[in-house]
């Protein structure tokens, strides 16, 4: 199949609604999953590679990735990417779990569960204050690292089932954290109605994900692989909410992740909390923007393309005059850059990463080593590739020192750019 079709030919069926769907927002080839990382022995053994593609349901408008990974292949006991190695992310958590414990009253008496706890990035906060805390997180190489820091952490997927099995325990929460974990999970019906099923009945669920507005008008095609198997607007994730027992009263804007959303919910049994008018100013937005019309998605199959073009030339008239490129973050936007491309280590000789858990492995697909800073510092490049472009003035100030030797950044997406 072209990589510039619109529809494919076999429907898969929405994870939401069910009805059929057929058109493609992207079609970018096929990939590796983008945070399978090879260790030098598995550069002699073949990778598991899937078709990548991102459907549009007409019928809900929910946006998911064409189902042909699953979700244990995908956050294995190998899963490499922590939480805590960012530090605005980190601060960004901070800030979270103050704003949560003032606005609500949290404290001694109550109960915050995340789901998708990673490194214990975020529980760490809410055990500093006394408040007792749980974290449920599937990948066990994340989760060790959460109880290293005293989190009680069960290691298990999140739904109906284990939500109910800790409620039977005498679990329930006053407040459920969930950050950047909706878009990851393939029954996402069943995940929902699992807040549903362990929030108290004044309970509060929150939930951040990286805002589809914003995805498609800044053509942020790399926020695409396959761990991610949904991307969500306002309007959908209200759809899905009310289906499954939630009701959504406040929305925050972020900056995080290129523009995401924060979401409250509250169970929709309840109305202890009032509905804030940003909720209807935002969905005005996303209607204003056409998000529930095929047109609104058409373009970005093109736009896609025309930042692979842009990447590739310069690398292409980089090596030619001799200029030394690298790249830093292992991550997994990258990866999927990269692979989309057909970057090789011919080009970029290698990626920098700050998370000891990476390096000495190889990006999947591209093969490219993952270094540590002082690799970056031994080579001098030209041009540093900031990869998690979404972090891009975090890391441009820890590695302001290569503008002694005249060094610059760049950023691949939305576009070009040496900063």
């Amino acid at each position: 199949m072209s990589s510039c079709s619109n529809f494919v030919p076999a429907p898969m069926h929405c994870r939401h609604c069910a009805a059929p769907v057929t058109r493609v927002l992207a079609d970018l080839g096929t990939a590796p999953p983008s945070n399978a990382y090879l260790r030098l022995a598995a550069l002699q053994a073949p990778e598991r590679w899937y078709p990548l593609r991102v459907l549009v349901c007409e019928n809900c408008w929910l946006v998911q990735t064409e189902d042909f990974a699953q979700a244990h292949e995908l956050f294995d006991a190998e899963y490499a990417y922590f939480s805590s190695y960012s530090s605005s992310w980190l601060a960004h958590a901070q800030a979270y779990v103050a704003s949560m414990v003032e606005r609500f009253g949290l404290g001694a008496h109550s109960q915050v569960v995340e789901v998708a706890a990673n490194d214990g990035y975020l529980l760490q906060y809410v055990d500093q204050r006394g408040i007792p805390c749980l974290g449920i997180e599937p990948t066990a190489s994340t989760a060790a690292a959460a109880r290293a820091k005293g989190i009680t952490v069960v290691e298990r997927f999140f739904g109906v089932a284990l939500a109910q099995e800790l409620r039977a325990q005498g679990h329930s929460a006053d407040l459920m954290a969930a950050n950047n974990v909706l878009a990851h999970v393939p029954d996402i019906n069943d995940f929902v109605a699992g807040f549903a099923t362990l929030l108290k009945s004044t309970g509060v669920a929150t939930f951040e994900f990286p805002h589809l507005l914003r995805l498609v008008q800044q053509c942020q095609f790399d926020t695409l692989y396959h761990e991610h198997f949904s991307y969500l607007s306002l309007s959908v994730v209200l759809r899905i909410f009310a289906a499954n027992g939630l009701a959504v009263f406040d929305v925050q804007e972020l900056p995080t992740h290129g523009g995401s959303l924060r979401v409250l919910a509250q169970r929709s049994d309840t109305s202890a909390q009032p509905i804030s008018p940003a909720v209807a100013a935002l969905l005005a937005r996303e209607s204003a923007a056409g998000m529930m019309t095929a047109d609104f998605y058409g373009d970005f199959q093109l736009q896609a393309l025309r930042i692979k073009r842009e990447l590739l030339l310069f690398l292409i008239d980089a090596q030619a005059r001799g200029r030394k490129v690298a790249a830093y973050g292992a991550a997994a936007k990258g990866n999927t850059l990269l692979n989309f491309a057909g970057v090789r280590g011919d080009l970029l000789p290698y990626v920098v990463d700050k998370n000891p858990a990476k390096q000495g492995q190889f990006l999947p697909g591209s093969r490219i080593p993952i270094v540590d800073e002082a690799h970056l510092r031994a080579h001098r490049p030209d041009v540093v590739l900031i990869l998690p472009w979404n972090l891009r003035d975090e890391v441009m100030a820890q590695l302001a020192y290569i503008r002694e030797w005249g060094g610059q950044f760049a950023v691949a997406v939305p576009s070009w750019q040496l900063c």
